[in-house]
Order: C-alpha cells, then sequence, then structure tokens
C-alpha cells in the first residue's frame, strides 16, 4: 500500500492509523480506496475466523474469558496481516468502485435523489459481493450458482467435508433433509471432526451429532463428560452417548431422530431456510446452548461455501 494509509503492518487497534485512512478517504484517491477495500477484506476475514472461532469447543480447562479477549485481539491482528496478502476481495472492490467513481453521471447521487458519501452509491451491492450481517458474521444469503471457490478453505474443514458429504447425501436422498444442513451439525458438533465423541479405550463413537443414548437405544454406548447449560450457565456432567459402526450409520440415525419425532417436524417444516432449520432444532431443545441456533446457522453457510 501507498502513504500513510498503510495499516496492516499497524496495530489492528490503532485508532491514529484509523483516523489518517479517513482524512485520505475524502481526497479519493486511489491509495485510499485501496487501503479502505484491504480494511475492509480484513474486516470480513476477521468475521470469517469468528464463526470457526465460535463453532469450535471453547469450554477446556485452561479456557476463560480472559482467554478468549486475548484470543479475538491475535485473530484481529492475524487477519489484518492476511489482508495485506490478499483473498481477491479488496482488488475486487477496487475494481468495482474505480469503475463507479469514473462511471459518466455518478458523482454521489444515487438514481433515487438521495447522496452517497465520497461517491459511493447507495443502491444494491455490486454483484459478486455477498451481504453480511454485521450482528453475527455471517453470509446471509448462498453463494451463486456455479460459482467455483478460491482455494482459502482450511484444509481440515475442506477434508472434513469431503469425507463425509457422501454419507450426508446418501442420508438426505431418503430423508430430504439438505445434506449441507446435516453437515453443517455435524461440524458444529465435533468442531469439524478434530472433537468426536470417544470411548475410554480411544474407539471412535463415530456419533457425530451429539445423540444420547435413551432407554429405547439397544446399540452401543459410551460415556463422555459434556457441558449442559442450566439457566443459562454451563456444567459439566457425564453422559450416555449413541455410538454406531459407521458414519453412515450415524447420518441415517439422524435423519431418522428429525423424521419420526413429533418435536422435530417445525424444523423439518423449513426446508431450504438453514435459519429456520437451526431456529426450529434450538427450540425443540435440541440443544441447550443458547447460542446454539446462531451457530450453527454460521457453519451450514461455511459448508454450503466449501
Amino acid at each position: 500500500m501507498i502513504g500513510g494509509a498503510d495499516l496492516t503492518s499497524k496495530f489492528a487497534l490503532d485508532v491514529q492509523g484509523v483516523n489518517q485512512l479517513k482524512l485520505e478517504a475524502k481526497q479519493s484517491s486511489p491509495e485510499a480506496l485501496k487501503a479502505a477495500a484491504q480494511q475492509f477484506e480484513a474486516v470480513f476475514m476477521n468475521m470469517l475466523m469468528k464463526s470457526m472461532r465460535e463453532a469450535s469447543p471453547q469450554d477446556g480447562m485452561f479456557d476463560s474469558e480472559q482467554t478468549r479477549m486475548y484470543t479475538a485481539m491475535l485473530d484481529q491482528q492475524l487477519t489484518q496481516k492476511l489482508a495485506s496478502r490478499g483473498i481477491g476481495l479488496a482488488d475486487m472492490m477496487v475494481r468495482q468502485l474505480s469503475r463507479t467513481l469514473n462511471a459518466p453521471g455518478v458523482d454521489g447521487v444515487s438514481s433515487d435523489g438521495g447522496t452517497a458519501p465520497a461517491g459511493l452509491p447507495l443502491n444494491a451491492p455490486q454483484a459478486g459481493l455477498r451481504v453480511q450481517s454485521p450482528q453475527e458474521g455471517i453470509p446471509l444469503q448462498p453463494a451463486p450458482a456455479g460459482v467455483v471457490r478460491k482455494s482459502d478453505t482450511p484444509a481440515h474443514v475442506d477434508a472434513f467435508v469431503q469425507k463425509l458429504l457422501p454419507h450426508a447425501q446418501a442420508a438426505s436422498a431418503s430423508s430430504g433433509i439438505p445434506a449441507s444442513f446435516m453437515m453443517g451439525q455435524a461440524a458444529l458438533e465435533t468442531g469439524w471432526g478434530r472433537s468426536e465423541i470417544r470411548g475410554a479405550d480411544g474407539q471412535n463413537s463415530h456419533n457425530l451429532f451429539g445423540i444420547k443414548a435413551g432407554g429405547s437405544w439397544k446399540g452401543r454406548t459410551v460415556d463422555i463428560v459434556t457441558t449442559e447449560y442450566v439457566n443459562g450457565k454451563p456444567q459439566k456432567q457425564v453422559d450416555t452417548f449413541r455410538a454406531y459402526d459407521s458414519y453412515a450409520d450415524a447420518f441415517r440415525d439422524y435423519a431418522n431422530l428429525l423424521r419420526g419425532n413429533a418435536r422435530y417436524q417445525n424444523a423439518i417444516a423449513q426446508g431450504q431456510d438453514a435459519a429456520g432449520f437451526a431456529q426450529g432444532l434450538q427450540q425443540a431443545g435440541y440443544a441447550t446452548d443458547p447460542g446454539y441456533a446462531q451457530k450453527l446457522m454460521g457453519v451450514i453457510r461455511m459448508v454450503e461455501t466449501t
């Protein structure tokens, strides 16, 4: 980057650097446009990393509010550094906004008569940009059909999807539940496969969905320490979970559980609506985590764009 707007080499919370960027942006210079685009890219990457953190277990022995705060600060600085190398989003924004600024008749006034700051349009987002939720940090719309993702997907996420997607698709064909919904829940429950339920002997239970073994379950079981929320507060307790012979069995049992239990019919009725599906599961009591629906929505969106 050129000039004083280079924030990538500074601390992510450097207020002076941000103020300098705002000053240069008023001049509508190409350097300031590039700097602003890179900062937007850093914010986008930080939101993505935050969603990944929330989808991973954070209730270990050494975890606390302080460690999570410092981890968030580290993530913010790391994503700013990564944005200096770029993932293509900033370059795309610069090209699109440069065309907008240079287009005939564009002088900071929208087509409906409203004024836009510093020549930025007030109309719908440019083609190719995905609308983000500032509160949740997750995409609100699925990626357009036919779009090929870049190789920026974390290796463990890609490996998880490649390994389990065929089983999810098979269960989806017989149950009608979208494969991406099942994959998202499996990823959330296991931290993308890094925290699968195992017995005391280390044997994998293949239980990807945290399904407990009730009185009607006649198969193998495994006992583990888990976190449950009681009156909104996390508590440790030992629970008995189902164990399967394969991942295919786990997906089939999960689909049968949702289809055969009346309490989950509201979630099933949502069809292709990921938000409605996630909210329906939480309202039906699938999990006690008060933030379960929001976390699940974020992971489903990641699966859909992988």
